[in-house]
């Protein structure tokens, strides 16, 4: 968990270098390791940055990140009820926000996007809203509330190449879809473990053909769905011995040893049909997949947290 691992990880930036920024909750007796990993997906390792406190750079719980056109990490911090700004070497910047109900305040920060134009919209979860703000904190809107469209502890969110924001709306267990000027366009999804059913979804992410990516929670899994809203496909994890796993396997022979005697893939049907059983026990499986993030090359990247990893997808097709 220290160095080149994570510790609960919940959220990835990819950054204009190619740099991946992925951001470790860790647990409250663990605070050391709250911190921000910087690597690339040749496994290179650039460092870590950020710490737990109140401070410049610091922060004590912290949810989404994403990066600005100039390579800038933005960090929300669901505590601190703020935004932390990072250069793209994880240099502290700056950080802007307080707690409250009234616009331009926050009730837990989660999810951030930019758009093209370096706006930023922020799920303010317990109040409820997405809000949008200058890259440097100036308010700008809000929406989220009204009749079909009100949210409910929205989470993940981005803003897609359609120019429009869809947002992962935790507690309504569904998507929404929004214009960027906050006008509802429509939902997808309701409550359940079918196809393009979710329960809790968590992040969301939107490729150039319109595919939209979910980050299905509390079911343990990614679903694909089409532009509009069909299901297309779902998927549990395939991860394989990451590099730096494999080293540190290498060097450390108390653990590699029993491990090379256990069941790591047991019969899922000895689970009963639970998903969150059958990820704790098949070590391929997502297990809190917490977000989900598109590069350019439309490669998928799954933050996975109770599992301490990333996963990585190529389309195919």
């Amino acid at each position: 968990m220290e160095g080149r691992g994570f510790m609960f990880p919940v959220d990835t930036a990819l950054g204009k270098d190619g740099r991946m920024h992925t951001v470790s909750r860790a647990w409250v007796n663990a605070s050391s390791n709250l911190r921000v990993t910087m690597y690339d997906i040749e496994s290179e390792y650039y460092g870590v940055y950020g710490e737990f406190g109140e401070g410049l750079g610091q922060f004590r719980w912290p949810a989404g990140i994403t990066a600005d056109s100039e390579g800038n990490i933005y960090i929300s911090d669901e505590q601190t009820q703020r935004i932390n700004v990072y250069s793209g070497d994880g240099t502290a910047l700056s950080n802007w926000g307080v707690f409250g109900t009234e616009e331009g305040q926050f009730n837990r920060p989660s999810g951030i996007d930019f758009d093209p134009e370096d706006n930023l919209y922020i799920s303010d979860s317990m109040n409820n809203r997405i809000q949008k703000f200058s890259k440097n904190g100036t308010f700008q809107a809000s929406f989220g509330v009204g009749t079909a469209e009100t949210l409910n502890r929205p989470w993940g969110i981005t803003f897609a190449p359609d120019r429009c924001v869809y947002v992962a709306d935790w507690g309504n267990d569904r998507i929404c879809k929004f214009t960027e000027q906050g006008s509802f366009v429509r939902s997808f999804g309701k409550r359940g473990r079918g196809d393009g059913e979710f329960r809790n979804p968590s992040s969301v992410a939107v490729d150039a053909d319109g595919y939209i990516y979910v980050s299905d929670w509390a079911n343990e899994r990614i679903q694909v769905l089409n532009s509009d809203g069909d299901f297309v496909a779902k998927y549990r994890g395939e991860a394989t011995v990451s590099k730096w796993a494999q080293e540190f396997l290498d060097t450390n022979v108390e653990e590699a040893e029993p491990r090379s005697r256990s069941n790591l893939e047991p019969d899922p049907s000895m689970f009963g049909g639970d998903p969150h059983e059958e990820s704790a026990h098949i070590e391929k499986y997502f297990w809190g997949p917490t977000s989900v993030k598109l590069d350019k090359e439309g490669r998928l990247f799954v933050t996975e947290s109770n599992r301490h990893r990333i996963q990585i997808y190529e389309r195919n097709s």
